[in-house]
């Protein structure tokens, strides 16, 4: 057993860390499982619920025509694939799918655009949709590319709680993906929510052909910022028709994805950590076991952007049968309340 590991996990439980060495990092993922998942467990303890997890609700409100060159993203107009350019959704559509959300047991609403960086005319409706799902008691949470600190206190004066802004991936591994917008571009972005008073999301993907040690060093990014994400969204890689991710790698093992998620929790202690992306393809047991790890909060609803999500029905199922509580639960009893009333 490894002791300095252990003493690394307990020690960041009550003081959380931003000077984090790759060493350290691959210290705690080459734990024995039974004790990197008592360790995570432990700090989880220490922070937050063990037996509650959020729940949030993701619209596309512009899709497609993404002039950036993600290779993993259906949006970007660099690729030829099934997703369509739209306009800006209307803000009635946009709110009447939050209030959905909402009954459906959503207490986070995010709305995400395919843009670069917003222009100052979309900006003012995004902020006007902002203020409206604010007004039906929801969570608010934005994605829209590249921000200045300007916009950014428009979007938090207009209700803003979230900001997010993944880094997708390791410094040392980024450039494989993307090369229309550079890591520091990202991370100014960040620096300006933060700096405009608006929470931080933060995460990335899983699975794009990167090896473990950029999977740590993302981990490590994150956890060495100023202020740790208040989320921290790690999503499985969805494979995507024409992006050039496909047929780079393999999907995760399990049990490596769930070490990861559990180094997550140990390294950014007060963090929500978030299951995004790709749990259509993950089992019961594998999500009991990321809960396990630390994972608290999940996205609910069918769709992700342009991607499959499993039906709020079956989580609602499995979140019941592990004893998790979640706003699912307030959604299914007013459900059936409703029902014995139409009686």
């Amino acid at each position: 057993m490894n002791t300095t590991s252990l003493s690394l996990a307990k020690n960041s439980a009550t003081t959380p860390r931003h000077d984090w060495t790759r060493d350290e990092a691959q210290a705690l993922y080459d734990l024995p499982f039974a004790d990197l998942m008592f360790q995570a467990q432990s700090v989880h303890r220490a922070n937050f619920d063990p037996n509650h997890v959020e729940t949030a609700s993701l619209l596309s409100i512009k899709t497609g025509g993404c002039p950036e060159d993600c290779g993993y993203c259906s949006q970007s107009a660099h690729y030829k694939t099934d997703v369509k350019a739209t306009k800006l959704m209307d803000q009635k559509a946009v709110v009447s799918t939050a209030q959905r959300a909402k009954e459906s047991g959503a207490s986070r609403f995010c709305m995400a655009a395919a843009w670069r960086n917003p222009k100052d005319k979309d900006l003012d409706q995004v902020c006007e949709m902002v203020s409206a799902v604010k007004a039906l008691g929801l969570e608010t949470c934005a994605t829209l590319g590249m921000l200045t600190e300007d916009q950014a206190t428009r979007l938090r004066d207009a209700g803003l709680d979230f900001y997010n802004h993944n880094v997708d991936t390791s410094p040392e591994f980024y450039g494989n993906i993307i090369t229309t917008r550079t890591m520091q571009d990202r991370i100014e972005t960040l620096a300006h929510a933060r700096k405009s008073g608006l929470k931080v999301c933060c995460g990335g993907i899983v699975g794009m052909g990167e090896q473990v040690e950029d999977r740590l060093g993302m981990l490590m990014l994150l956890a060495n910022l100023a202020e740790h994400p208040e989320s921290v969204p790690i999503n499985l890689w969805n494979e995507v028709k024409g992006v050039p991710v496909n047929g780079t790698a393999d999907q995760p093992d399990p049990i490596a994805l769930v070490r990861m998620i559990a180094v997550a929790r140990i390294m950014m202690p007060k963090s929500v950590v978030r299951l995004s992306a790709g749990r259509q393809y993950m089992t019961d047991e594998m999500q009991a076991l990321c809960f396990l790890a630390g994972a608290n909060s999940i996205f609910i609803g069918d769709v992700l952007l342009t991607t499959k999500n499993p039906q709020t029905d079956k989580d609602a199922d499995l979140l019941g049968r592990l004893g998790i509580a979640s706003k699912l639960d307030d959604a299914r009893r007013n459900e059936r309340e409703l029902r014995v009333k139409a009686l």
